[in-house]
């Protein structure tokens, strides 16, 4: 799929070709790109809603700035697809998101426009600073750097150490802050209200910004007229806001707020500060969806819709009456029910409440379910705190997230032996958001600390279980991880049962060799030992539940009775199952056994569908086959 023939999008390979054009022809040029984004989305589905927003943003910077000279750099990324349009991906853009396309965050490897590779929130402006201090250090005393982040993203602690450190740089930087209120749920917290308050005092950003401007450095006031331009600000903002410009604290020249869909005021506003020295901060307004009614009204749901009816905004159904539950909804509606039966069960989430289900607790009990925004450093380190006052929070967490936090899982909680429930969403391979967002490394990192309980469910059954055992007392720190996606029982909802910690259970027998698996992934190992019985090889099944502590009971069992064990995980094969099976035999003298591992391999894997993704890691259900008839003739 390609842009129509005749449109001004159709003849646009590069920024080049941008400039080339009269600036009064780029709302044009921002219609077509916004009509091209969902003709492809609505069909191949992707993060729309970001993108919409931030079309005329995206022409602006690319029109006012010499890119790739000029480093642009996307926060997160969600919000590129119309940079990747615009800079000579548009011809392959249906490709994005899918098997061997383009990825649908900003890539290096990808394109030079891509100056440096996002995915995880609040990076940005950390990036663009070290940038700019090479650049400097290489004598390239012109090239700009501009980081676009969004308001969300700048609650990450992340986000205000880059600022604290770039302010008392004499830095070529520009920060745009694309605020508009919403994340992928509504912002949350004091930095929110505080971009709300200074967007709406339009008397003080009127007046200081026309100060500004008729001070500046080539009237006839001199250089210090912006020195005297600064001590007026103070004044304004003083008898206005009754308090300091935030990032003007922090040492960065603030612009703004200004409309960030007038794509021509944009490109004058842009060329004027190129020639502000030191960083500087530029406050655009914009709406999540702008252009598109339906994503307008509900931001949540199109940020990333799926496939979807461009004309009616209707929403492909994929459901059907018996259909088994997703792994978040049983999530939701579970500490719901625990937390009527504990008082003192409380939920957190990093920012992520609809996508974990976390919103159906906070609907129902909003005092004991907690958004921090996007600062999974805080969640972790507040969840302790909570913990060591006697609440059991359950701290829901993306499993790629939750590497952000890791000293804070050691320090804070691991450390002092508190009860908190990580519950880590997205576990294992997630599909077409790719290596940015795959959660493979989290029984391999888990493992190694002390203290911590590792398990994941092979079911929703289980993972009710498993949740209802993690807020009995004296557990201590408790992980529970699950994948993205839908689970295997439609009646999922049984009575609590008590898990036994560290103990895994037998699901097939057999002589023939052992699969030993954890996860989700147990239901297609059970698959596949069925289909080995009809070519004549009886394997045995075993869920080992818990990955720490490991069921050694088990393991001596299926030891002194195989010695060719496969172990199966949809995880990095460093490091979890695998490691922990094989040094077990080891450490226990089983050296005639043969171990066979499966699972993640040591590379990153890119994007796909999880098909597409489990068959190449031979973690399908052929892969599984295969792996066990090579393994019986070797």
């Amino acid at each position: 799929m390609t842009p129509a023939q005749g449109t001004l999008l159709s003849n646009i390979d590069s920024p080049a070709d941008l400039r080339k054009l009269p600036v009064e022809e780029l709302p044009q040029v921002c219609k077509d790109v916004r009509q091209f984004i969902l003709e492809v989305i609505s069909r191949n589905p992707g993060h729309l809603g970001a993108s919409l927003g931030v079309v005329e943003l995206t022409a602006a910077i690319h029109y006012a700035f010499n890119t790739p000279e000029d480093k642009l750099i996307w926060d997160v990324g969600h919000q590129a697809y119309a940079h990747k349009i615009l800079t000579g991906r548009k011809d392959i853009f249906y490709t994005n998101r899918s098997y061997n396309g383009i990825s649908g965050f900003p890539r290096i490897s990808e394109s030079e426009y891509d100056a440096f590779g996002t995915g995880h929130s609040s990076t940005s402006i950390s990036a663009a600073l070290g940038m700019a201090v090479a650049s400097e250090l290489q004598g390239n005393k012109t090239r700009r750097h501009i980081a676009v982040i969004g308001d969300g993203s700048m609650t990450a602690g992340m986000a205000m150490e880059a600022l604290n450190n770039a302010g008392v740089t004499k830095a070529n930087l520009l920060v745009i802050l694309n605020d508009n209120g919403i994340a992928i749920d509504k912002n949350v917290g004091g930095l929110s209200q505080y971009l709300t308050d200074i967007t709406t005092s339009k008397t003080y950003n009127r007046i200081r910004n026309k100060i500004w401007w008729l001070m500046g450095g080539k009237t006839r006031y001199g250089a210090n007229s912006r020195e005297v331009v600064k001590q007026i600000g103070n004044a304004v903002k003083v008898s206005l806001l009754k308090e300091s410009n935030l990032f003007e604290a922090f040492g960065f020249r603030y612009f703004g707020p200004v409309d960030g869909h007038d794509v021509v005021k944009l490109v004058h506003l842009l060329r004027d500060m190129q020639n502000i020295p030191g960083p500087k901060l530029l406050h655009v307004i914009t709406v999540k969806g702008k252009g598109y009614e339906k994503a307008e009204r509900d931001q949540t749901l199109f940020h990333a819709p799926g496939v979807f009816n461009m004309e009616t905004g209707e929403l492909k159904e994929t459901a059907c009456h018996n259909q088994a539950p997703k792994y978040q909804v049983v999530f939701g509606k579970t500490i719901i029910e625990l937390a009527e039966m504990n008082k003192k069960i409380v939920g957190v989430t990093p920012a992520m409440p609809t996508g974990c289900s976390l919103n159906l607790m906070m609907a129902k009990m909003p005092d004991r379910a907690f958004d921090v925004g996007i600062a999974e450093q805080h969640a972790v380190t507040f969840s302790a705190g909570m913990a060591a006052s006697g609440l059991i929070p359950f701290c829901n967490i993306y499993s790629s997230f939750m590497q952000r936090a890791y000293d804070q899982l050691i320090h804070d909680v691991a450390l002092q032996n508190l009860n908190v429930v990580f519950c880590l969403d997205r576990g294992g391979l997630v599909g077409e958001d790719g290596a940015t967002h795959h959660g493979v490394y989290d029984l391999a990192y888990l493992r190694a600390i002390p203290n911590i309980t590792i398990c994941s469910p092979m079911n929703e059954e289980e993972l009710r279980n498993m949740m209802y055992t993690a807020q009995l007392d004296g557990m201590g720190p408790f992980a529970i991880r699950y994948p993205r996606g839908r689970g295997v029982i439609p009646q999922w909802k049984t009575p609590f049962t008590a898990l036994e910690v560290g103990k895994g259970r037998i699901i097939r027998e057999g002589k023939d060799l052992a699969i030993i698996s954890i996860g989700h992934l147990g239901n297609v190992a059970l698959e596949a030992c069925n289909l080995l019985a009809g070519k004549n090889i009886e394997a045995a099944l075993y869920d080992i539940r818990f990955l720490k502590p490991i069921d050694e009971e088990l393991l001596h069992l299926i030891f002194s009775q195989f010695n060719k064990v496969i172990t199966l995980e949809d995880a990095s094969i460093i490091g979890g199952l695998g490691s922990a099976v094989t040094e077990f035999a080891n450490d226990n003298g089983y050296h005639i056994a043969t171990i066979h591992r499966l699972g993640i391999p040591d590379r990153f894997v890119e994007q796909g569908t999880l098909e597409e993704l489990h068959h190449e890691c031979g973690i399908d259900l052929d892969g599984i086959v295969t792996a066990a008839i090579q393994f019986m003739a070797s």
